[in-house]
């Protein structure tokens, strides 16, 4: 054996892992031996390959996952720095949605369930010219606001006159992949390439007013949906959104959000 290699449980102590984790590197096709014994089935390692070792578990310790760091490991610098960008954005979503978690569990905590007036009402037909996308629940709040921005420059470019406020139109079960789509009242201007339209039918609808950052939106969402099923009604799709005041005009704190849910009586329950 060529005195430069090393065996598993001295590369181990040297990368300061586990033989069970090197095992379970080359079991994964990250980090194989450099050699194994055909006879003992020892395996060894060169010196070489401590700096990949100790990336390894590095990027681990971040929770990277194991095919994301076998595919860095196997870049070049530039698609490498790539990767590990986009790993960095990844988590930064994943520490800000925490960060709102922790925001409506202290909530929360100093207060109960934050009371919401939920009302039952009449909602007019609406015709809306609409950009949409499909997302996930993870990145919903960043596809909304790449949709508002896909639609405002359409129609102030085209001259469509449409009334404020913007709607934000959803499925009633946020689930992987769902369409979303955000849209403007507006009275013409079919046919706008990047533009759809869609007409929200009118008719009963329960809904309630949520002031504060859009992150706390489940709140009003627990007590809009509770009222719906306590007065033995049944949600309809879609679920709107009517952003009264919106982050280019008040601190989070301050937005305020229509939300509103179509209904229909549900006769199963009203003969129970």
């Amino acid at each position: 054996m060529p005195h430069e290699l090393l065996t598993v449980g001295r590369f181990a102590r040297l990368c300061r892992l586990s033989v069970k984790q090197l095992r379970h590197y080359d079991d994964m096709g990250l980090l194989a031996p450099i050699r194994v014994d055909a006879g003992s089935g020892y395996r060894y390692y060169a010196p070489e390959q401590v700096r990949d070792a100790l990336t390894i578990a590095l990027l681990r310790e971040m929770d990277l996952p194991l095919a994301v760091i076998a595919r860095a490991l196997t870049a070049g610098p530039a698609r490498r720095a790539r990767i590990l960008r986009e790993e960095r954005d990844r988590l930064a979503e994943r520490i800000s949605r925490g960060q709102a978690r922790l925001e409506m569990l202290e909530r929360l905590a100093e207060g109960g369930l934050p009371g919401y007036e939920v009302t039952l009402g009449r909602e007019p037909e609406r015709r809306l010219a609409v950009v949409r996308a499909v997302c996930t629940p993870a990145d919903l709040g960043s596809r909304v606001e790449e949709c508002a921005g896909r639609l405002l420059p359409v129609l102030g470019r085209t001259g469509i006159a449409w009334e404020p406020p913007l709607w934000g139109l959803y499925p009633l079960d946020l689930e992987e992949p769902m369409e979303i789509a955000v849209g403007a009242q507006a009275l013409q201007g079919e046919g706008t390439p990047g533009l759809d339209f869609e007409v929200l039918p009118g008719g009963r609808v329960a809904e309630t007013t949520h002031i504060g950052p859009y992150t706390q939106l489940p709140l009003a969402y627990h007590a809009l949906f509770a009222a719906v099923h306590e007065h033995g009604l049944r949600p309809q799709a879609s679920v709107r959104e009517a952003y009264l005041v919106g982050p280019a005009e008040a601190p989070q704190d301050e937005l305020m959000t229509r939300l509103i849910i179509p209904v229909q009586e549900n006769t199963a329950w009203s003969r129970s």
